[in-house]
């Protein structure tokens, strides 16, 4: 199982990273001629929280990069939950996150987004994984952090898993009250028939 995970983690993060993010920013951007990739770069909070979510993200992929190379107890392992039943739920929660986040950037189609965009208006997606969740891509972020944890409980993985946790949160937040202005009643309408996460 050790090697298994030691090959699974960077595997996993290159091709979440690449699909995910890399290959959807490059085919949404050629559909609708600019850059998805709308993060500020001034100094407003919601740029703040931007910057925080990509240094989590270049931690994660660090980590991983390194987790193979250095012992467990590197990390401030939390042995009670190193067993091999929660690392099989981890790798399992991974992979369905993995399909679920794929599928649920598929259902945005062109509205798809990093970060919140001030000059295009986009449709409102409320369909599919939509229909059960308002966020499904940010659950699905939020279950490969959580899996992440289970298959190598230590101090870092948790920590990961709690800031990546409470940025999502904050993100959301921001896209509710970005959402509402741009779609009014008919997003007040999905909002009260839909859960924020699922």
């Amino acid at each position: 199982m050790e090697l298994l995970i030691k090959i699974f983690l960077p595997t996993y993060f290159i091709l979440f990273f690449g699909i995910s993010f890399v290959a959807k920013t490059i085919i949404v951007a050629r559909r609708i001629k600019k850059n998805p990739l709308v993060l500020p770069q001034d100094e407003s909070a919601y740029a703040l929280v931007g910057n925080y979510f990509k240094l989590c993200l270049a931690g994660i992929f660090v980590y991983v990069i390194l987790f193979p190379f250095l012992s467990e107890s590197s990390f401030l392992s939390i042995d009670f939950l190193d067993v091999e039943f929660l690392k099989f739920v981890g790798l399992i929660f991974m992979l369905l996150a993995l399909i679920w986040t794929i599928v649920a950037q598929n259902q945005m189609k062109d509205s798809w987004r990093i970060g919140i965009d001030n000059n295009m208006k986009t449709e409102l997606v409320t369909s599919g994984l939509f229909s059960i969740s308002r966020n499904p891509i940010f659950f699905g972020m939020v279950v490969s952090l959580v899996g992440l944890f289970f298959l190598t409980p230590n101090a870092v993985s948790l920590l990961f898993l709690i800031l990546g946790y409470v940025l999502i949160q904050v993100q959301i937040r921001l896209e509710e009250e970005f959402l509402y202005r741009q779609h009014g009643e008919k997003y007040l309408d999905y909002l009260i028939r839909t859960r924020r996460l699922i």
